[in-house]
Parts: C-alpha cells; sequence; structure tokens
C-alpha cells in the first residue's frame, strides 16, 4: 500500500465552467509562489468561489486568467493598523473627504490607469467589468477619497462575511489612498471584521500594519469569517470614524 501523491498545480479550468471547486491550495506552486490554476472565467460564481477558498486572480493582457494563494499571505488585522505620525498629521488636515461606494468605477478605471515607470496593467477591461459587476450586486465596494470634489485617491476590494479582500489602489496626491484606507480600515473595525486581505507583501502595506500569516492559517480564518452576517450595501461612513479623535483637529493652533 502506498501514499497516493498529488502533483502540485497549475491546473487547467475550462472557461465555460462556472462550478467545479478549485484544487486544493496547498498543491500551489512555490515558484512562482501561490500559482495553483489557469484558464476559467470571471463570473461572479467563479470570483467569489475563489475569494471563500483563498484564491485571487492576477494576470496581464494577453495571458490567461491565472489564479494564485500565495504562501504566506498579507494580512491586516484591523485593530493593528498602524498610522504614521506624519500620516496622522495629514489627517488632522482634514484637506480630503472620503466616502465609500460612491464611485466604484472611476476608482477600478484609475486603478487600472498605467503608474509612471510602468508599460502596462493588470487589471483588463474583463477584470474591471467583472468587479463592477460584483459591485452591483452588493459584493465589492470602494473607498473615495476627495479633494473640491476631484477623486484623487482610493481603493476597491470584495467582502465576504467580515472578510474584505483587497485588490488595489491609486493616489493622484500625497498620502490621498493611505487616508481612505484609515478610513475604511477604521469602519470595519466598528463591523467587527475580522481581517483584510492584502494578498503579497509589500513595504508599503507593512508600514500601514500589514503581517504575514501563513497560508493554512489564512484559509482556516476565512473559512470561519465568510459566513458571518456583514453589512448592508452600499456602505456608508458612521459620523464616529469621521469625527475619529485620530484625525480631529487640535483646539489648539499649529
Amino acid at each position: 500500500m502506498t501514499d497516493t501523491v498529488y502533483m502540485r498545480g497549475p491546473f487547467w479550468i475550462d472557461p465555460g465552467d462556472h462550478v467545479t471547486p478549485f484544487p486544493p491550495v496547498e498543491l500551489a506552486l512555490e515558484k512562482p509562489d501561490g500559482l495553483l490554476a489557469f484558464g476559467g472565467d470571471l463570473s461572479p460564481q467563479r470570483l467569489l468561489m475563489a475569494y471563500r477558498n483563498g484564491i485571487f486572480p492576477w494576470y496581464s493582457e494577453g495571458q490567461p486568467i491565472l489564479w494564485w494563494s500565495p504562501d504566506p499571505r498579507s494580512v491586516l488585522f484591523p485593530e493593528g493598523l498602524k498610522i504614521s505620525r506624519s500620516l496622522r498629521r495629514r489627517l488632522k488636515k482634514q484637506e480630503y473627504g472620503v466616502t465609500l461606494d460612491r464611485a466604484f468605477p472611476e476608482v477600478i478605471w484609475n486603478c487600472a490607469r498605467p503608474r509612471r515607470h510602468d508599460e502596462g496593467t493588470w487589471i483588463t477591461p474583463e477584470m474591471r467589468d467583472a468587479y463592477c459587476r460584483l459591485h452591483e450586486t452588493g459584493v465589492a465596494h470602494s473607498a473615495e477619497c476627495w479633494a473640491d470634489e476631484q477623486l484623487v485617491g482610493g481603493l476597491y476590494g470584495v467582502a465576504l462575511g467580515r472578510c474584505f479582500f483587497g485588490e488595489s489602489m491609486f493616489s493622484h496626491r500625497t498620502d490621498a489612498s493611505k487616508v481612505a484606507f484609515v478610513h475604511l480600515v477604521r469602519q470595519l473595525e466598528r463591523w467587527e471584521f475580522a481581517l483584510i486581505d492584502c494578498q503579497v507583501h509589500s513595504q508599503f502595506l507593512e508600514s500601514l500594519g500589514a503581517e504575514l500569516v501563513a497560508r493554512t492559517e489564512f484559509v482556516a480564518l476565512v473559512e470561519q469569517w465568510c459566513e458571518a452576517p456583514g453589512p448592508e450595501a452600499p456602505w456608508r461612513l458612521d459620523r464616529e470614524v469621521c469625527e475619529h479623535p485620530e484625525w480631529k483637529p487640535s483646539s489648539a493652533a499649529s
């Protein structure tokens, strides 16, 4: 009697198949880290199945859809948010206004624009359309940062239960995406969200409090909290978040 040996991915998913489960995430490649499958589509069924299993799509124009589940995983627990002194000063200036779910299509369009020194973007038109459909069903959400009624920063992601899966952010003015992010995190904390998925490590997200957890731990948390009741759409910031002591201007002139 011999033990069954399973081959690692990536595994092919038929583009017309919305229901066949993903392979177990432990079969993802180690190099490149987390590549599990390719193919499939961006239907709501396939995307929600992916997030519930700790998987996300990430690919470039001209490639098949690539599905990833890296190990370890970058996660921010809302209570672990870090706000630097410089960002705290920015928040106290209150030069930006922040909203939720006010301009989702505009946020994802700005996230898809090529960044400085970048040749392209991984947010394809197909992906923009897919997440806009999720937003219309109340699953995908955005946080917007405004200056003089101009959209200057923001981010978007997917919420299932009390898990928020961050996808991308953009900033046209200094700290605009950070300001949107900290408002969103404080709101998610009020809603008792368990985690914010940041997908892969970056110095930027680490500076805001993201940490690395083992994929097994991440998947267990997702399984536990995705089925918990979450807030109704569209999302709105509570007044207590907008007037949070961390960014309330000091009464003393400075």
